[in-house]
């Protein structure tokens, strides 16, 4: 008897304890999400030299205006444990996951940024500015501190290598390395005529794929299938347009040589002529 009455006691008390810790985990959800925090990049098959016959590099402009390509610019705040690429990007620099790499150097990743310097390419340092003293009436220096407005970032430049591997007889293409673009006016424009984009940094790809495989971004017509950064960028599940191809006047860029339609056709072009490599080794 005394067993049994210990069996039940036992029982209700963890019982209450289950029901105690059901209460204080709060779900917002009919279900807990975290599977997409356990993803690990899908790895990519292994390229050898010998087998790449041709490549080319390119780079592209990603358009956050665009519908498509709007995932990747929404939310400017955190929602749901989810944030904007630009947002991961300077929280992972900013944690140490991720290098960021001068922009105003050049595109191969050859000088790191501190996180302090990141902040400054954003505008958001220290700056003093005038305000009148409530007490006395003067005019005095007030320190403001800035923030990183990740809204600012309109554009993202990709840098990509196109190559034909000869063993699989297939066209591919590698991401190299993602640059967030920022869209401001200056202080002394008033009427917010000219635009100024500003390249703000640099991250490698290959390392950022980890942290991005494991951050998810909305999908509007199932959120119970929501993709990550990484499978955006796998899948090309982004608009873009060619602003500069691999060439032997420095790299330059197609507006250094063409402006306006012609500009659009050149970029059309340089997109034609990858596609028609594969389809060209083809006898019919």
């Amino acid at each position: 008897m005394k067993k049994t009455l210990l069996f039940f006691g036992l029982l209700i008390f963890l019982l209450g304890e289950t029901s105690i810790e059901t209460k204080a985990q709060i779900i917002d959800g009919a279900y807990k999400r975290n599977d997409i925090y356990k993803r690990k990049p899908t790895p990519l098959p292994y390229v050898r030299e010998a087998d790449v016959m041709w490549s080319k590099m390119v780079w592209r402009i990603i358009d956050l205006r665009e519908k498509m390509n709007q995932t990747l610019y929404f939310p400017t705040k955190e929602v749901q444990g989810r944030r904007n690429l630009v947002n991961l990007f300077v929280e992972g620099i900013k944690d140490g996951k991720l290098t960021a790499y001068d922009a105003k150097e050049d595109d191969e990743f050859k000088v790191p940024m501190t996180f302090d310097q990141v902040k400054e390419a954003f505008g958001a340092t220290t700056r003093t500015m005038k305000v009148r003293d409530i007490d006395t009436g003067e005019m005095i220096d007030k320190p403001v501190t800035g923030e990183v407005r990740s809204e600012e970032v309109k554009q993202f430049m990709i840098k990509e290598e196109w190559y034909f591997d000869k063993q699989t007889s297939t066209l591919n293409v590698r991401v190299i390395g993602i640059c967030p673009i920022k869209e401001y006016f200056r202080d002394e424009d008033v009427n917010q005529e000219t635009v100024v984009r500003r390249q703000l940094f640099w991250i490698y790809y290959p390392e950022a794929r980890e942290l991005m495989a494991a951050n998810e971004v909305f999908n509007p017509l199932n959120t119970a299938r929501n993709s990550s950064y990484d499978d955006i960028f796998l899948k090309r599940r982004f608009n873009s347009y060619i602003v500069k191809e691999s060439n032997i006047y420095d790299n330059r860029n197609i507006s250094q040589y063409l402006v306006g339609k012609d500009a659009m056709i050149e970029s059309k072009r340089i997109e034609s002529e990858i596609f028609d490599y594969e389809q060209n080794l083809w006898e019919y």
